[in-house]
């Protein structure tokens, strides 16, 4: 039988151009989904334009080349990590599918596991017999790694990087909890030596619960499970790896020392006795029949699993037949990977709702009729932001094909019936530029994604609000953290970070920070703690009181210059300073500096800045703020106030110009340092950027040192800060 022709994209046009083309658009989308964790296109039509450049291949090996995608395995190794070897190579599966309507109709298969049927006959045909022992377990949708141990213990994991070589990610795999170091207590012989490969990946509540995070963040969503996963493990920081729930499976042996294990159920019994969890489950089955019958139970299992799959992974069972079955360049003979169709239901999109999250941002959500997918009803699904519902032309209205992104997420896949007459939904004009909670001003900042409420007192934001109201760079309300401002406004104490001020000790005592079934009480320790450092607040200079307040693109560098240049609050918010700079913006470039030299405004404080504040001052919410700052008798004052000064009283200090980030241990602490780096007329930023002048740089700091040096911006020492204060 000729192979079917299973994709529309392979056309006539000449076969080397479309096999550079091909080439070239794997390479890009390769770049995207192994280095940068930010696919583009969907699995499907990856795999689309991967079998395209094969059936292209096979019929041209005149234009073979060593380098094409289909001769490789993966992407190549993250720059920033060290590189590790593979003792034995790390190979991928060959894919096999689950055809189409469109693919059958096209072909004239009979049925749509006709390449899974086809890869069991080449079993049959190699080994030359009618009956093969496999082995049938899910396909997870995580990354590849190989966790090498040796005498018992963990000494290295590495990704699968090209095949031969991976990065090193032993760090941060030593922070997932299901990856043993070692196997004390394990029964039996030990092998000297056991690779094992397996996947890394988050488990589907994990999945959702941080996508949730992101978008009341404003940050991009990932995909999907494999994608948050791959994003995760790429951390140079094992920290931020030890807070996401990382989980491993292992389902594969590399390099070996020890006793012989005959078949796949020999090796998994092992991997049982040492501890290492493992894919499951193991369907085993001797005859084609049996073996569709087996990817039809995976298939219904999938939607109960805690983690993402797309296919079931078919292994032959006996490892002398993989032996003699063998390996292409890529991959082995004796497996391949069976991926299901995603299911995909159309429905009517009846209406769109704006959720505020807890840090001011407002998530679309989509409300559907109702419709069964994966073994669940969908009712709704999550649109982001703005800028996917104007990429995908959403309407309310539509008809609209539904999938769940991983099997676990409900997602919007695309419009597949317009609405006449409808436009594309805003978030904007939906909410009428207000905040759907509070009523207070919505911004987009720039260069994020996400519409954002800017209220200082916006109720769904309390916890959050309070938290950084309270911070140490903030007010440094000692005693308040994310647990008890949690508390606070679970229990309808706080709705809002000035109501702090009217917290009495008996309440604070008397806080519940656990639950009613398990209670834990704040203390009358911690409640005077707490007002003291509330009443210690009041005289807190103007700086920290704009820092804590929250408002968009006032960081703390703008803070400390908005207070050099207001004496108080209640002057800042009436600003003829900031006013002048809105109004200069719009005139000559000559007139704008003959404005701002006498004030030796920095560029902390730009038109964003002074649209931010006005904006806010001018709103409802922020004139409440002040209402409610008054009743308290609280008008935060300059510590700092010079508002007329000459161009040369900053331009002549040693470090003027020149902004900083500082990484490692030094001999002063971070703050004392960042104090005296402004002492001296630098600016001290929080990342490398190119407009970093040096990175500062004690023991340690490897991350913000490997940026300068992948950047070009010169790492000095303290040695170095000094010669730049005597001007060398």
């Amino acid at each position: 039988m000729a192979e079917p022709d299973l994709f529309s994209t392979v056309n006539a046009r000449a076969p080397q151009a479309r096999i550079l083309e091909l080439r070239a658009l794997i390479r890009h989308h390769n770049q995207l989904y192994y280095l940068n964790a930010a696919p583009e296109i969907s699995d499907a039509d990856y795999d689309a334009l991967y079998r395209d450049l094969e059936i292209l291949e096979a019929k041209h090996p005149e234009f073979h080349d060593p380098n094409s995608p289909t001769l490789r395995v993966g992407g190549a190794p993250i720059k920033g990590f060290q590189q590790i070897q593979h003792t034995v190579p790390m190979l991928s599966i060959d894919d096999v599918f689950e055809l189409s309507p469109e693919s059958l109709a096209k072909t004239g298969a009979a049925r749509p596991e006709l390449e899974l049927i086809a890869f069991y006959q080449k079993l049959q045909k190699n080994l030359k017999r009618d009956e093969v022992t496999v082995t049938v377990e899910p396909k997870i949708d995580g990354v590849a790694v190989s966790l090498l141990y040796r005498g018992g213990k963990l000494v290295s994991a590495a990704t699968r990087g090209d095949g031969q070589t991976g990065d090193d990610v032993t760090h941060n795999v030593r922070t997932i909890r299901s990856v043993p170091l070692d196997w004390h207590g394990a029964g039996g012989t030990i092998p000297s030596v056991l690779e094992i490969r397996g996947e890394i990946f988050m488990p589907n509540a994990a999945f959702a619960a941080l996508n949730a995070e992101r978008d009341d963040a404003g940050l991009p969503s990932f995909a999907n499970p494999r994608n948050a996963a791959a994003g995760t493990l790429k951390q140079l920081d094992p920290g931020i790896v030890a807070k996401r729930p990382l989980a491993f499976l292992a389902h594969g042996l590399g390099a070996y020392d020890g006793e012989v294990l005959e078949t796949e159920h020999h090796f998994h019994a092992l991997l049982e006795r040492l501890r290492i969890p493992h894919n499951q489950p193991l369907l085993t089955v001797a005859t084609p029949e049996e073996l569709l019958e087996a990817v039809a139970t995976i298939k219904h299992l999938r939607t109960e699993l805690d983690y993402a799959t797309d296919g079931a992974v078919i292994k032959v069972l006996d490892r002398a037949d993989r032996v003699r079955l063998g390996c292409t360049t890529r991959a082995p003979r004796w497996a391949a990977a069976y991926k299901f169709l995603p299911e995909q239901k159309e429905t009517c999109l009846k209406a769109i709702s704006i959720q505020v999250g807890r840090t001011g941002v407002l998530t679309p959500v989509a409300e559907l009729t109702p419709v069964l997918i994966s073994g669940s009803v969908v009712s709704r699904a999550t649109l982001h932001n703005q800028d996917e519902i104007d990429r995908k032309k959403i309407q309310v209205g539509a008809t609209v094909l539904v999938e769940k992104a991983g099997e676990i997420i409900p997602s919007i896949v695309k419009v597949t019936q317009v609405a006449p007459g409808v436009p594309v939904f805003s978030i904007f004009s939906q909410v009428g530029g207000k905040c759907p909670s509070c009523s207070g001003p919505i911004s987009q900042e720039e260069g994020f994604v996400a519409w954002r409420c800017t209220n200082f007192q916006c109720p769904a934001q309390a916890v959050t609000r309070i938290y950084h109201f309270a911070s140490r760079k903030a007010l440094d309300l000692d005693g308040v953290g994310e647990v008890v401002a949690d508390a606070l406004v679970r229990h309808g104490h706080c709705a809002t970070p000035l109501d702090l001020f009217g917290l009495t000790e008996m309440v604070l005592a008397n806080l519940n920070l656990g639950s009613d079934d398990a209670p834990r009480r704040f203390g009358e320790k911690n409640a005077a703690k707490v007002l003291a450092a509330l009443a210690s607040a009041h005289s807190k200079p103007l700086w920290r009181w704009l820092y804590a307040m929250g408002i968009r693109q006032v960081g703390e560098s703008a803070a400390k210059e908005l207070s050099r240049l207001h004496r108080t609050l209640t002057d800042l918010s009436e600003s003829p300073i900031l006013a002048e700079l809105l109004r200069d913006t719009r005139v000559d470039a000559k007139k704008k500096n003959d404005f701002l030299s006498p004030y030796g405004i920095t560029g902390d404080v730009g038109p964003a800045v002074a649209q931010a504040v006005t904006a806010f001052f001018g709103s409802g919410a922020g004139r409440l703020v002040l209402a409610r700052l008054l009743e308290l008798g609280i008008d935060p004052e300059s510590g700092d106030y010079r508002p007329m000064v000459t161009v040369g009283d900053r331009s002549s200090l040693p470090l003027s110009g020149k902004t900083f980030v500082i990484t490692g241990t030094l001999s002063l602490d971070r703050d004392a340092m960042k104090a005296f780096i402004e002492s001296n007329g630098g600016k001290v930023s929080g990342s490398v950027s190119a407009k970093t002048s040096y990175v500062l740089a004690g023991d340690g700091g490897g991350s913000k040192r490997a940026s300068a040096e992948k950047i070009g911006v010169p790492v000095i020492d303290e040695a170095g800060l000094a010669a730049l204060l005597r001007g060398n």
